[in-house]
């Protein structure tokens, strides 16, 4: 029996207000809160509430059989949360029928795993905490951002505690293999690898309202078939996609809304059900390893990360970013902390980009060019750097710094010990107390 693993992204970015070399020095406030409000309630109104509520229908119309996993950006939760509340409610109230998971990602969508695994665990633990403080879940499963993954990242995630792994199903690194089934890690073997498959996802996310595509139109009915279809043996179809599918990148004119609506009927009467990334862990077994030494994403033909780091603007950017960031690290400063994270979400890389995707519209910009991106960018790095120097000088060596952070680090984690301990103890005592009075 073959069956369907429908995930979802939810991200936007903070975006950056045109910050001039003037401003340097004197203007430390960073965000566009014009744009980043606007933009995020016309998605929220197009897209996101209008599809919670099908989602929501739609697990109750199908009794449970129906199922879907999101993961949703740390950027994106605060500005829901600020901009567009009633999109968090509807999220918490597809929590509650058991047949959503929530995934973990970067909290801030950053490219922190490429570079700084220190700033990488810290950003999916809060990530996590965030997840689980908002809808009562524990995310078993990870996203990175952008689906980037290789070995090094797998060993990393798996560390971690996380069961599974979404990434693409890369055609240079498959080779003759089909995505269509569970994998584990070669140098992770307790790591599942769940798969993208693009020619569907792609169908769906690029090609729905392509008038010229030899498809159209697609229904819900005749992409059934094409599953079906399928080798045999192949029992696993994941479709990852940019939320936004639903009502903003194809607008509800487009029949977005109905194909999604009666996918699962087809999927029943051709006995293909629909699973979450941990109902497929509890499942299939893993048919073979995957070996990933080089990055890999869900960007263009190549799938690899060179749409955010393949030119040397975005180097440099990328560079004089995460060159501070154990200075950072030791900052007291909340206002430091939250411009640290939001200057690292992939998006402002992204703008920089010179090349052309292969698959899919080009990106939107906010930005007239790449340059004019860099350009602002490294202006606000200018001003950021300048404020983290002023707590934690140039004369103090990354040595020192290093020092300092373990034994910060050492403080932070006896602290954590003693608080277990202390709830285990009245824990023991409370249960102690119940038996006594028994």
């Amino acid at each position: 029996m073959k069956t369907i693993c429908l995930y979802f992204q939810i991200h936007q970015p903070f975006r950056l207000k045109r910050y001039r070399f003037s401003n340097i020095g004197y203007d430390h406030y960073y965000y566009d809160d014009f744009a980043n409000e606007d933009i995020m309630q016309r998605i929220a109104e197009r897209s996101f509430v209008p599809a919670n509520r099908l989602m929501l229908d739609t697990i109750n119309e199908h009794k449970g059989k129906f199922k879907v996993a999101f993961s949703i950006s740390g950027t994106a939760l605060e500005q829901l949360e600020v901009y567009s509340p009633e999109v968090i409610d509807g999220f918490k109230e597809l929590a509650k029928t058991g047949c959503v998971e929530f995934l973990a990602e970067t909290y801030s969508h950053s490219l922190a795993s490429l570079t700084d695994p220190v700033e990488f665990e810290m950003q999916v633990k809060a990530h996590s905490r965030k997840i689980e403080s908002l809808f009562g879940q524990k995310p078993k499963v990870f996203r990175n951002t952008e689906l980037i993954y290789s070995d090094e990242i797998a060993g990393i995630v798996d560390k971690l505690g996380f069961r599974g792994v979404l990434t693409e199903g890369a055609k240079h690194i498959l080779g003759w293999k089909s995505p269509n089934y569970l994998y584990q890690s070669a140098t992770s073997p307790k790591l599942r690898i769940l798969l993208r498959n693009s020619r569907f996802s792609n169908d769906i996310s690029y090609r729905f309202a392509e008038y010229g595509w030899k498809e159209y139109p697609l229904t819900a009915d005749k992409f059934i078939n094409w599953i079906v279809q399928t080798p045999e043996n192949e029992q696993l179809i994941n479709l990852f996609m940019n939320y936004e599918v639903l009502g903003n990148l194809h607008n509800r004119s487009t029949g977005i809304f109905d194909f999604f609506k009666a996918l699962p009927t087809f999927a029943a009467k051709n006995q293909v059900s629909f699973s979450t990334p941990s109902d497929v862990l509890n499942t299939l077994k893993p048919v073979d390893s995957i070996t990933v030494t080089d990055p890999i994403s869900w960007s263009g033909e190549e799938s690899d990360t060179t749409a955010w780091l393949g030119n040397s603007l975005q180097q440099e950017c990328f560079r004089e970013l995460y060159k501070i960031s154990e200075r950072v690290r030791m900052t007291e400063s909340r206002r430091i902390k939250q411009d640290w994270s939001y200057l690292q979400t992939s998006d402002h890389f992204f703008y920089m980009s010179t090349k052309i995707l292969g698959d899919g519209p080009s990106p939107f910009s906010p930005y007239p060019s790449p340059y004019e991106a860099f350009n602002n960018y490294m202006n606000i790095i200018s001003d950021f750097t300048e404020r983290v120097f002023a707590e934690y000088p140039s004369n103090i060596e990354n040595e020192e710094l290093n020092a300092l952070l373990k034994t910060i680090h050492s403080q932070a984690e006896e602290i954590e010990k003693l608080q277990d301990d202390l709830k285990k103890l009245k824990a023991r005592k409370l249960k102690q107390g119940e038996s006594r009075d028994k």
